[in-house]
């Protein structure tokens, strides 16, 4: 069987990247309630994103349990921007190696990373080696996150030899207010196709951070949910498409409900909590479903998906950092509307509105903020002169009596 071949018949896998830094709290039933969410838009599993040898390990003997339950998949990232000894990675790796639940690539076991190129080619080679000798082989995909121009690619191959694969983790552009392109995805999935690992695909709705000491950023991330899912089932079309992520609060890509019990710190929650983004899963599955099936899904329910920041972006707030990138995002509720039929999508906040007609399938618009203080969207879809449906957001767009810098969106639903 050829390469091509090879890849044509492995089955198209979805995953989610889940912080398992953020388990510290958690019971076998919090791994069963994310995992079943998970599992209920078409999720396959988790990239278990670890950091250290410590109270992780013990979470994910929890998380095996529920995962075995299931039928759920879970195959390890080591988050190597920490510290790592290759031989607690091995040992990891080996715990749950004869799970049903862990999963295999072509019948060997899937290990990827964030970051880890620092550690060398050595570092690998004896790593896959060492799991070798226990009899266990994998399949190395890792993010190694200083490859993203295009140019590097063929490098990395030559450089890392080892490698069986690639993550791409990049999916948000960089420093730059202009949508993400595939080149990085279409130059690395090259590299790596005459190997016989995957080429792995990060898909994420946003990224804001704001924690002193972690970072304080924001990129261009407007309409990057629907975007960057188009480019996965129409451009790149790769093996695996990975959601970053599930549960990193802090960096506000977070698909998964928000766990009261997981502790965020003493900053995030200010931009965290109440900013809801369960709707985002409703577009997640709608894509999930196409690429796997190669067509896009029937739409039953008209819906619409809508997601807005609370502040404008030139808002003084009086602690939190005023983020970089913070003149991109564009100062808008946007919508991204999921119908059976052709319908009149209306967008309304304070004295701003907007109508647009939006064809069956899916299409974008968006609303600019008003001048006016304390507004709350309108999200309106009609037919034949007469609403289908119609909502509120759940939050206000203020102008004024910001406390903390806050680029995170909440993200809300209407549905028939």
């Amino acid at each position: 069987m050829s390469v091509l071949q090879a890849r044509v018949t492995h089955a198209k896998s979805v995953f989610a990247h889940f912080m398992a830094q953020n388990s510290y709290s958690y019971a076998e039933s919090d791994w069963t309630n994310d995992m079943t969410t998970a599992q209920n838009i078409g999720i396959d599993g988790f990239a278990l994103n670890i950091a250290a040898n410590d109270y992780e390990v013990d979470r994910i003997v929890d998380a095996y349990a529920a995962a075995e339950a299931l039928d759920f998949k879970l195959f390890y990232s080591f988050d190597m921007s920490y510290t790592w000894q290759q031989s607690d990675m091995v040992n990891i790796v080996a715990n749950h190696s004869s799970s049903p639940s862990t999963f295999l690539w072509k019948n060997t076991i899937l290990v990827s990373t964030y970051s880890g190129e620092s550690y060398g080619e050595d570092f690998w080679a004896s790593f896959k080696s060492a799991l070798q000798s226990k009899g266990i082989d994998i399949t190395l995909a890792p993010a190694f996150t200083t490859y993203r121009d295009p140019s590097s690619a063929d490098s990395l191959v030559s450089t890392f030899p080892s490698i069986d694969g690639f993550f791409n983790w990049w999916s948000w552009p960089a420093d730059v207010d202009v949508n993400l392109t595939t080149a990085t995805d279409l130059a690395y999935q090259a590299a790596v196709s005459s190997l016989s690992g995957p080429y792995i695909m990060s898909v994420s709705p946003w990224q804001f951070k704001n924690i002193d000491g972690a970072g304080d950023w924001v990129e261009y991330s407007d309409t990057l949910w629907n975007y960057r899912w188009q480019q996965a089932v129409n451009d790149v079309k790769p093996d695996i498409v990975e959601i970053v992520t599930w549960n990193d609060y802090g960096e506000s890509h977070y698909i998964g409900d928000i766990n009261p019990n997981v502790y965020l710190g003493t900053q995030a929650p200010l931009y965290v909590d109440g900013f809801t983004h369960a709707a985002w899963r409703d577009v997640a599955q709608y894509y999930i479903s196409w690429f796997k099936t190669g067509s896009a899904p029937t739409i039953t329910k008209d819906k619409v998906v809508f997601w807005y920041r609370a502040w404008p972006k030139a808002v003084e707030c009086s602690t939190g950092s005023l983020p970089r990138n913070a003149a991109y995002p564009e100062d808008a509720v946007f919508a991204l509307a999921m119908l059976k039929d052709t319908a009149t999508i209306t967008l309304a906040i304070g004295s701003n509105t907007v109508t647009f007609t939006a064809g069956a399938g899916v299409t974008m618009g968006s609303v600019p903020f008003p001048s006016e203080d304390s507004q709350i969207p309108y999200i309106a879809i009609s037919r034949d002169g007469a609403i289908v449906v119609d909502t509120h957001g759940s939050m206000y767009v203020n102008q004024s009596g910001c406390t903390y810098y806050n680029f995170n969106p909440f993200v809300g639903s209407v549905s028939e």
